[in-house]
């Protein structure tokens, strides 16, 4: 466990070295000669940008500094040309933190009338997960769009550590991308979860991938978004997703999968829909031991 804490610690400079690492000098309008030793912006050039002096902005790299005004986030993050989403974690993984007793993994559950919802849609498929992209309950035709995975409770585990992943996701760069940006958004949030760490610290060990898609510290909240997906019995589907918070649960995220009307997606998921009749919607062990 020691070793998956260390993943998440410091994520304030682990996050500012890497988004000052993808910016070019050319991109904040310093002019350069000759060859950098460093990919990115120095340090210096970023306190220049933001108005503090190279000492300060190397304490808070360093995770010296734990309490900056939110005026000097506020210039580091225009200094490094963060979007909203990405200025709010900044905010976030920022913020006073306190040495915690350690959790133990919280079991996650779905209401009844939610369970009872998702079973209602024989359309379109449907889930919830948890902030760690758990997935803690699906109806029907989710788990037939979803039968090809051996790997089945956790879509970042789906992604990155089954095989038939590469074949079902026709993006399977930008679905994994994605998947490791809504992770990083969960860390900024809750940094102590167990959970969290339990799945960082697994797919860290185990996919080159993912710790790579990790270090570069892309954040980003999991709304909506067309996926491309390849399907063993049905062939290829686009299907729009939409992202909604559960009120009476607000860490669950309820996903649900749509076609256009009229399209070769829309027929394809019409017969997943009859494949999926004699199929048992799933409830996964949410935070079940990793293999």
């Amino acid at each position: 466990m020691d070793r998956e804490k260390e993943l998440v610690d410091n994520t304030l400079g682990g996050f500012l070295r890497a988004r000052r690492a993808r910016l070019r000098p050319c991109d904040v309008g310093i002019p350069t000669s000759g060859r950098r030793r460093v990919p990115g912006l120095r340090r210096e050039e970023v306190a220049a940008l933001a108005g503090v002096s190279s000492d300060y902005y190397t304490r808070l790299e360093q995770g010296r500094e734990r309490h900056p005004s939110r005026q000097i986030l506020e210039a580091v993050g225009r200094a490094l040309q963060l979007d909203g989403e990405a200025m709010a974690h900044l905010h976030r993984v920022a913020g006073p933190t306190s040495r915690r007793t350690r959790r133990a993994p919280r079991v996650e559950r779905v209401a009844p009338h939610l369970r009872r919802l998702l079973d209602t849609w024989c359309d379109t498929p449907a889930f919830v997960m948890s902030p760690v992209l758990d997935i803690l309950a699906r109806n029907r035709l989710a788990s037939v769009l979803h039968a090809d995975f051996t790997h089945s409770d956790n879509l970042l585990r789906m992604t990155f550590l089954d095989p038939v992943a590469r074949r079902f996701h026709r993006d399977w760069d930008r679905a994994a991308e994605s998947t490791v940006a809504t992770l990083r958004r969960a860390a900024g949030i809750d940094p102590e979860d167990p959970r969290l760490n339990q799945v960082v610290g697994e797919l860290s060990l185990k996919s080159a991938d993912f710790s790579t898609l990790w270090a570069r510290h892309d954040v980003r909240a999991k709304t909506r978004e067309a996926k491309r997906f390849h399907h063993a019995q049905v062939g290829d589907l686009e299907l729009h997703f939409e992202s909604f918070t559960v009120n009476s649960a607000p860490t669950q995220q309820l996903v649900v999968y749509q076609a256009e009307p009229g399209t070769a997606s829309a027929d394809a998921l019409s017969l997943l829909g009859s494949l999926s009749a004699g199929a048992v919607a799933e409830e996964p062990a949410a935070g079940a031991a990793l293999d």
